[in-house]
């Protein structure tokens, strides 16, 4: 995950002016990564004592970032919206759920969408009337809190009931950054094959809903969908989990239905 990878810090640190850390370390880039290292001596002979700065200094990171999410989360309380952040790996259909969703729901939303580069996925949305925001992470491969509450300021909150973050595709970083919603939707379509669940365990404890997309392939795939289920149940026992086509409006409406559900519990 990121805490442990080195692209928090690669991301943090170099994309985002508003993290400030301690200058008691040299900076070396391998590639993406960005590696932390005490410049005094006795600490650079021990390499023990290297992980834990670095652990320190990401905790650091951590923290700024829980904080900005708590600001985020009030943020959305003062306008009564609810914020949901959409997880998944590339290609699972959140842009498609998002497009799809606008045709029938009862409530209004917006949307602000994470890539990596270009605004493809924020301009589809739009060409639907839905109001996104696009972010370019560029190298970071989930978004922060941070991110989030810069794009919070180009959306009226006051016009909408629901707000979507629709994230990086990965099933690993995410799972680890508050972006300051109140609910998780991860998404995991048929071909991805059984595995992901196991394999991801991180991402899918943090779901309050797990979307099984893409369920009119499953006549195509060896894809044992009550089995990953039970996988899921393992990991957290009260997750709730539906079942989407987007060319069923019924499986669209059992997720208004519960999005709905959660906004009257609020």
């Amino acid at each position: 995950m990121c805490k442990d990878c080195g692209c928090t810090i690669a991301g943090m640190e170099h994309n985002h002016s508003h993290h400030h850390h301690e200058h008691n370390h040299s900076h070396h880039n391998h590639g993406n990564r960005t590696i932390f290292k005490p410049i005094n001596d006795n600490l650079k002979s021990n390499p023990l004592l290297n992980d834990v700065k670095t652990i320190s200094i990401i905790q650091k990171i951590l923290d700024k970032n829980d904080h900005e999410a708590s600001h985020n989360r009030v943020h959305f309380d003062n306008h009564k919206v609810l914020g949901i952040n959409l997880m998944s790996s590339p290609g699972s259909g959140k842009t498609t759920f998002l497009e799809k969703l606008s045709e029938i729901c009862n409530f209004k939303f917006a949307v602000v969408e994470g890539d990596l580069e270009t605004s493809k996925d924020a301009d589809r949305l739009k060409a639907k009337g839905i109001n996104a925001i696009q972010i370019q992470t560029g190298s970071a491969c989930h978004l922060d809190a941070f991110m989030v509450h810069k794009a919070l300021h180009d959306i009226d909150l006051d016009e909408i009931d629901v707000c979507f973050i629709e994230n990086v595709g990965n099933l690993v970083c995410p799972a680890s950054y508050d972006v300051g919603t109140h609910l998780n939707i991860v998404l995991v379509s048929i071909p991805e094959g059984e595995d992901k669940i196991i394999k991801y365990p991180v991402m899918f404890r943090s779901a309050d809903l797990i979307l099984f997309t893409k369920t009119d392939l499953l006549p195509y795939f060896e894809y044992d969908i009550e089995k990953e289920k039970q996988e899921a149940r393992k990991l957290k026992p009260n997750v709730d989990i539906l079942e989407v086509n987007i060319k069923d409006k019924e499986s669209l409406q059992n997720v208004i239905d519960w999005i709905n559900f959660k906004r009257k519990m609020r």
